[in-house]
C-alpha cells in the first residue's frame, strides 16, 4: 500500500515537479539521485517550492543533456540549496539547458560543475547571469573550449571581478580569431596573452600605471633612477618576485590578487628594497660549490643587511616593509614558514620565536651589526644558518622556492653562475628555474638573453610567410582588454608588379595646371632648420655684440656700423616625407570619368612625388592593406634611398585595390622607415578613403589603436597627417589624426591639389 501511495503522489504535484517525477521513475541511473535531491530541497525550501526547480530540470531533459549533465544538476541543487532558491536553482537548469544546445552535454556537464565551485563568489542573480552568459557566447564560438573554462572557472571568476571574466572570454574569442588551436591554448592558460590577461584580474595597478611614481621615488632616496622593466606574465598561481639584472630591476608586470592602495605599497616597497640593493652595493657571490639551502640563506641575510642599512639612513622604511612580516609558529613546520620567521627576526629584533634556530640568527646578526657595510657578512651568517639546517635534516624544494616576503626579490641577482661546481649544477638550477620562469627556451626568448634596448613598437624580423614575407611584428591596442598586445600584426613585403604608365602619364598631362600649382606650392615651402643670422639691418632682437661694436664706434667719433639686429632665416631644406597610400577594397569604386579611387590616388601622389624629386627632399611611397591581422600588406613604391625614376613609377601604376585598412599596422612600420633617416623634419602623409576596418577587429578598436599610434609617433618627433576622402565630412580622420592634422576632401577630384595644399600649410609650422 505504501508503494502504491507513493507511486500515485505525483499526480498531485504542479504539472512540471510531476513529469519530471514521472520521466526519473523510468530511468535506474537517474531515479534514486533525483528522490535524494528531491528530498534534501523538500526538507529545505517545502515541497510546494520545488516547481522553479523541477522546470529548469525538465528543459535539460528536453534538449537531451545526458544522464552526466542531469546528476551534475542534482548534485549542483544539493550543494547549493543553502544559498539559492528553488527559483535560482531553477534558472541555472534553463541557463544550463541553453548552453547545451550549442555546446553539448559534457560541456554542460563540466559547466554545472565549474558553477558549483564559483557560486560563492558570484553576488546575486545578476553575476550568476553574467558567468552564463559568458559560457554561452564562449560556446557559440567555440563549443569545444567551454570544458576548458568551466574546469579552470576557480581561477577565471573572483569575487567583485566577474565581469572581469566576461571580458577575459571575449579577448581570448578575438585574440585567436578563427585559429583554434590557439584558442584551445589561450582557454587552457597555455598562452602568454591568457596568462597576461588572468593576471590582471582582481589585481592592479600595475607596472605600466606606477613606472612614473616608482622612478621618481628611487631617484629621490637613491639619488639615480635605475633602470625599471616588466617581468613576463606568468601563471598567477605561481608567485613573481622582483629580479635584479645588474642595473636594471626587474618588476611583475602585476601582482596576482593585490588592488588598489595595497598593489601601490607593494610596489613601492619592493621597488626600495631592489633599489637598495643597488645603491649599497649588490655583490656577485660566486656559487661554487655552494648548495640551494645556501644561497637562499645568504640571500636572506642579504636582504636583512641591506634593509638595516636603508632603514639607518631612512628610519621611515621601517613602516613600509613592516606589515608584510607576519609570519609565526602556527604557519606550520615547513622549511618555507621557517625561513620566513628567519626574515621576520632578522628585521625586528624584538620578535621572539621558539625555535632556536631564529633566536641563533638574531644573535648572529647583531654580533656583526658593526660589519654591515660588508656583503662578506651574509655569506658568513648565511652559510652557518644552512649548516644547522642541513644537520636537521629539513629537506629545502629547490624547484617551489619561493622568496618571502612577497616584496624582497628573488635574490638570484646576488650570484654569479658562470662557475657552478658540476655536483651541485642540477640542484641550483632547479632554484634558477623556480625563481625565473621568463628565462626559459620558448617562453620568451633564449636563456638569459639581454633585455631589449630597442623602444616600444619597433619591427622585429620574423620568418617568411606563405603570402609573403614577413618583415616585421607590431603590437596593437586591445580596446576591450586595455592592454597592448605585443608582436601582434604581421606586416609583409608585397612587391607590386609594375603596371602600364601609359594611363598615369595621361592623366599626368591632363592635370597640367594642378602639376605647375604644385610644383610652385612645394617649393614655396621653407622646411628646415632655422639659422641664426647676425648683424643684419633688421630682426627680431638686438645683436649685443654688433651693438657694443656701434657703441665703441660712436664714442671714438666714427661711423657705426648700423646692422645691429639679430634674425632667423631657413637657408636650406632638411626634410622626409613618407607618403602611405591606402589600396584597400573601397578603393576600387568607379567616379563618373571611369577611373577609380585608387587611379585618382596614384595622380596626386605622382604629383607630389615628381615635385619632391625635383627639390632633392628625401621621401618614400608605401602602399597598404590587410586581410587580418597576421597579413598586413605592404607595397614599397620608392624608399628614402631608392630613386624616383621610371621603375617606381610603374610600382606606383601596378597598385591594385583589395583587402582591408589596418591603419595602426601600416602607421607603425611607416614610422619605422622614416625613424632611420636624418632629417630636421619628418611628415608621414596618410591617404586614405575611408575609416579603418578588418576581418578580425571592430572597427572602432582599429580606430582607437590608430590613434595612439599617431600620439606615439608624435612624441618621436614624426609628424603624422591624414588626408580622407569622406564626402559626407563624418569619418574619423580628425579621432585618429587630431582636428588640425586632419584633412577631409569632399571631392575626390580635389585630392591632388588639396594633397598639396597640406603638404604646403603643415611645412611651414
Amino acid at each position: 500500500m505504501t508503494a502504491l501511495i507513493h507511486r500515485a503522489a505525483p499526480v498531485r504535484d504542479a504539472p512540471a515537479l510531476a513529469r519530471l517525477a514521472g520521466l526519473m521513475a523510468a530511468r535506474e541511473t537517474l531515479a534514486a539521485g533525483f528522490a535524494q535531491t528531491r528530498q534534501q530541497l523538500a526538507r529545505r525550501h517545502g515541497a510546494a517550492s520545488l516547481e522553479p526547480w523541477a522546470q529548469g530540470a525538465l528543459a535539460l531533459v528536453e534538449v537531451n543533456a545526458g544522464p552526466g549533465a542531469l546528476l551534475a544538476f542534482w548534485r549542483a541543487s544539493v550543494e547549493l540549496s543553502a544559498q539559492l532558491s528553488p527559483a535560482a536553482l531553477g534558472e541555472t537548469g534553463l541557463a544550463a539547458a541553453t548552453l547545451c544546445r550549442e555546446a553539448g552535454g559534457r560541456a554542460t556537464r563540466a559547466a554545472l560543475d565549474g558553477f558549483v565551485a564559483i557560486a560563492p563568489r558570484l553576488a546575486g542573480e545578476g553575476e550568476r547571469a553574467l558567468w552564463w552568459r559568458a559560457l554561452l557566447a564562449l560556446a557559440q564560438a567555440a563549443p569545444d573550449c567551454v570544458e576548458l573554462v568551466a574546469a579552470r572557472a576557480h581561477r577565471l571568476v573572483l569575487p567583485g571581478h566577474v565581469a572581469d571574466f566576461e571580458g577575459f572570454v571575449a579577448a581570448g574569442l578575438k585574440a585567436a580569431g578563427r585559429d583554434g588551436a590557439r584558442r584551445r591554448a589561450f582557454f587552457a592558460l597555455e598562452d602568454k596573452l591568457a596568462l597576461a590577461l588572468l593576471a590582471r584580474i582582481g589585481a592592479g595597478p600595475g607596472f605600466a600605471e606606477l613606472e612614473p611614481e616608482l622612478r621618481r621615488v628611487l631617484a629621490a632616496l637613491w639619488g639615480t633612477a635605475p633602470q625599471l622593466q616588466p617581468l613576463p606574465p606568468a601563471d598567477p598561481e605561481t608567485p613573481r618576485r622582483v629580479n635584479i639584472a645588474g642595473p636594471v630591476l626587474r618588476l611583475p608586470e602585476v601582482f596576482p590578487g593585490v588592488e588598489g592602495e595595497a598593489a601601490r605599497r607593494l610596489y613601492l616597497a619592493a621597488a626600495l628594497h631592489a633599489g637598495a640593493h643597488l645603491h649599497f652595493g649588490n655583490p656577485r657571490f660566486p656559487v661554487r660549490k655552494f648548495r640551494p639551502v645556501q644561497i637562499a640563506l645568504a640571500g636572506l641575510i642579504e636582504d636583512a643587511r641591506i634593509e638595516a642599512l636603508a632603514m639607518g639612513r631612512y628610519p621611515g622604511l621601517r613602516r613600509l616593509w613592516a606589515p608584510y612580516h607576519v609570519a609565526t609558529p602556527e604557519d606550520g613546520p615547513t622549511l618555507a614558514a621557517l625561513q620566513a620567521r628567519l626574515a621576520r627576526g632578522m628585521f625586528d629584533p624584538g620578535y621572539s620565536d621558539p625555535d632556536a634556530l631564529v633566536g641563533k640568527a638574531q644573535a648572529l646578526f647583531a654580533a656583526a651589526s658593526g660589519r654591515l657595510n660588508d656583503p662578506a657578512v651574509s655569506l658568513d651568517i648565511g652559510t652557518r644558518l644552512a649548516n644547522d639546517i642541513g644537520q636537521r635534516r629539513l629537506r629545502f624544494h629547490a624547484r617551489g622556492h619561493v622568496v618571502e616576503p612577497a616584496y624582497r626579490d628573488d635574490g638570484l641577482g646576488l650570484w654569479d653562475f658562470s662557475d657552478i661546481d658540476p655536483e651541485v649544477s642540477d640542484e641550483v638550477q632547479l632554484m634558477v628555474e623556480a625563481a625565473r620562469l621568463d628565462r626559459r627556451e620558448g617562453a620568451d626568448g633564449p636563456p638569459d638573453a639581454e633585455p631589449s634596448h630597442a623602444p616600444a613598437g619597433r619591427a622585429r624580423p620574423t620568418p617568411a610567410g606563405e603570402t609573403g614575407a614577413v618583415i616585421a611584428t607590431y603590437p596593437e591596442w586591445d580596446a576591450l582588454a586595455g592592454i597592448e598586445r605585443a608582436d601582434w600584426t604581421s606586416v609583409r613585403a608585397m612587391l607590386p608588379a609594375p603596371g602600364d604608365t601609359r594611363p598615369l602619364l595621361r592623366a599626368l598631362e591632363a592635370a597640367a595646371p594642378a602639376r605647375q600649382r604644385i610644383a610652385r606650392l612645394v617649393k614655396a615651402s621653407k622646411v628646415g632648420r632655422a639659422a641664426r643670422l647676425k648683424r643684419q639691418w633688421e630682426g627680431h632682437d638686438l645683436d649685443l655684440d654688433a651693438v657694443i661694436d656701434a657703441a665703441i664706434a660712436r664714442r671714438a667719433g666714427e661711423m657705426p656700423d648700423m646692422r645691429v639686429f639679430r634674425a632667423t632665416a631657413l637657408l636650406q631644406r632638411d626634410l622626409a616625407v613618407l607618403v602611405l597610400v591606402d589600396m584597400s577594397q573601397s578603393t576600387r569604386e568607379r567616379l563618373a570619368d571611369g577611373a577609380s579611387v585608387l587611379d585618382v590616388e596614384k595622380c596626386a601622389v605622382a604629383m607630389l612625388a615628381e615635385a619632391l624629386a625635383a627639390l632633392g627632399d628625401a621621401f618614400a611611397l608605401f602602399a597598404f592593406a590587410s586581410n587580418g591581422r597576421d597579413d598586413v600588406r605592404l607595397c614599397e613604391v620608392k624608399g628614402f634611398a631608392a630613386p624616383y625614376d621610371a621603375a617606381a613609377l610603374a610600382r606606383l601604376a601596378g597598385l591594385t585595390p583589395g583587402l582591408s585598412t589596418r591603419l595602426g599596422a601600416g602607421l607603425r612600420h611607416a614610422g619605422a622607415e622614416i625613424a632611420s633617416v636624418r632629417a630636421f623634419r619628418k611628415l608621414i602623409l596618410v591617404l586614405t578613403d575611408g575609416e579603418p576596418s578588418d576581418i578580425d577587429t571592430p572597427a572602432q578598436d582599429l580606430v582607437q589603436d590608430a590613434r595612439r599610434v599617431v600620439l606615439q609617433l608624435r612624441a618621436q618627433g614624426i609628424d603624422t597627417f591624414g588626408v580622407t576622402l569622406d564626402p559626407a565630412g563624418v569619418g574619423c580622420g580628425p579621432a585618429i589624426f587630431g582636428k588640425a592634422n586632419a584633412m577631409p576632401v569632399r571631392r575626390i577630384e580635389d585630392l591632388p591639389e588639396r594633397l598639396s595644399e597640406l603638404y604646403f600649410r603643415l611645412a611651414r609650422r
